[in-house]
């Protein structure tokens, strides 16, 4: 008989866009401070806590949000919370351990520049939000890395990691009121002070085209623009509409169109990433260079078809369809349905239920998918980045 999986996470509401603009990679930087010691454990002593008994402890930094995150069996989940509490909330960031972790996150940098298709993205970001946070690295840079001192550590830290900007999620067997006892336990410690704080806001991005070569082999492409936000109605419409045209199935338009009926390019999709005040849309392409206007202009055609032909009830239906067996499918990930439950309380104070999201989405017209094009699938207010190899 299969044993019994817990998955649990505790949110901060605080990432790397939430840096000043001396604290470039900060956020990060802390994710990766935290696991190497607490007033009552070292660095070995958290890595092992939760792999001693078969389970997994991690955390990543997003631009608005970190998590920490564990999945363990079933028995061991105060042992999980306590530990996710311990890292969150007792850190003491030693300071010869974290100037052993600047290398390696320097090494994480370097490795991000040696991929293309991860730096476009992040090149992409600087020129859609100049001179923002939104529009920074993750990661900050060799030099803002080096640069970090304790003091810089603990102010992000006792700024952000209190409990107005906490949300705990869990998902597994363990019964409610058990669950807040321990809870109680080891999460009533967090700060409770009141820190008022706005987000800059940010200006839209010029137009632009750029070209830059390098010492690569294929030619990579991207498109970038603006989109709606966390908390605009018409998120739902552009999750569907980003997901028939490049998502992550195989029949998406563009893959079908670009891959199979041209077989110009090994990869090309499109992503939507929604924010709380924005959103960002792109299509990311990597072909031969000599195939790059080509495909370009069948991308071209294909939103031009999005923006003024309505799809048919039969087409649309379908597309809905997809999108739901693919939440669905999601949702039968305890871990997934732990990072997605404990986003949504955040963002929106409850969670809604499979049934809920469905319904929104057979809500959605085939005219409010064109209006939805019309506004944010125009490359011609798109911004858009070029890498082409270098001719010998």
């Amino acid at each position: 008989m299969a044993r019994a999986v817990g998955h649990c996470g505790l949110m901060i509401a605080c990432g790397s866009r939430d840096e000043l603009i001396h604290e470039h990679g900060l956020a990060h930087f802390i994710e990766h401070g935290m696991f190497k010691g607490t007033k009552k454990r070292n660095n070995t002593q958290i890595l092992s806590r939760l792999d001693a008994v078969g389970g997994e402890i991690n955390a990543f930094t997003a631009k608005e949000e970190t998590w920490i995150h564990a999945s363990f069996l079933h028995e061991h989940t105060e042992r999980a919370i306590e530990l996710i509490a311990d890292i969150a909330l007792n850190s003491t960031f030693p300071m010869s351990e974290l100037e052993k972790e600047k290398d390696v996150i320097i090494d994480e940098i370097n490795g991000y520049k040696d991929s293309p298709t991860d730096m476009m993205f992040e090149e992409m970001d600087e020129h859609l939000f100049p001179n923002h946070p939104l529009g920074r690295s993750i990661l900050g840079t060799e030099e803002s890395v080096k640069s970090f001192k304790h003091k810089d550590v603990m102010s992000f830290y006792q700024r952000c990691f209190i409990s107005q900007n906490m949300v705990f999620s869990y998902a597994g067997p363990l019964k409610l009121e058990q669950l807040k006892v321990w809870c109680e336990k080891y999460l009533c410690s967090a700060p409770k002070v009141v820190v008022q704080y706005n987000r800059p806001k940010f200006h839209p991005f010029k137009k632009k085209k750029i070209v830059q070569h390098k010492e690569i082999h294929q030619a990579h492409y991207g498109w970038g623009g603006l989109a709606p936000s966390l908390h605009e109605k018409e998120r739902h419409g552009f999750i569907l509409l980003n997901n028939l045209l490049g998502g992550p199935a195989m029949n998406n338009i563009l893959n079908l169109k670009i891959r199979e009926k041209h077989g110009i390019a090994y990869q090309v999709d499109s992503n939507y990433s929604p924010f709380s005040d924005t959103g960002v849309f792109s299509i990311y392409l990597g072909t031969e260079e000599h195939q790059l206007e080509k495909a370009i202009r069948l991308i071209e055609t294909e939103l031009k078809k999005l923006r003024e032909q309505p799809l048919t009830t039969r087409a649309l239906n379908g597309y809905k369809t997809q999108l739901k067996g693919q939440l669905a499918l999601s949702q039968d990930s305890g871990a997934s349905l732990m990072f997605n439950n404990g986003k949504s309380l955040w963002v929106y104070d409850r969670i809604n239920t499979m049934q809920e999201v469905f319904d929104v989405i057979d809500g959605i017209t085939s005219h409010q998918l064109c209006s939805l094009s019309e506004r944010y699938l125009n490359s011609a207010q798109f911004f858009s980045m070029a890498y082409l190899p270098i001719k010998d």
